[in-house]
């Protein structure tokens, strides 16, 4: 699903919202949530999951191309946990998978 087809969705279920609104609902939403990220501050969706900031330590890397080491500074990156609910919603709901 796309960001433009988020705000179609919004404009779908609730009948009198114009898309210049939805657009802006959506926006606020995403743009809080990464402002709380940016923060170090943790997301939680109830029946969705979990976002956090994970911190990684520098490390010895290798140029997969050349296999000359590299050193890899320290970052800090966006993690999604999946709730309990959407686990169990994807797994009942997925296919089963084909034996070939």
């Amino acid at each position: 699903m796309t960001k433009f087809q988020l705000i179609q969705k919004l404009m779908e279920k609730s009948n009198n919202l114009a898309q210049q609104d939805a657009k802006t609902i959506v926006n606020t939403i995403f743009s809080s949530m990464s402002d709380a990220l940016v923060k170090g501050e943790r997301i939680e969706i109830r029946g969705f999951g979990n976002f956090t900031v994970r911190t990684y330590q520098s490390y010895l890397g290798r140029n997969p191309r050349t296999g000359t080491k590299v050193e890899v500074s320290p970052k800090r990156l966006p993690f999604f946990k999946v709730g309990k609910e959407l686990k169990e919603r994807v797994d009942t709901t997925a296919p089963a998978p084909t034996t070939e």
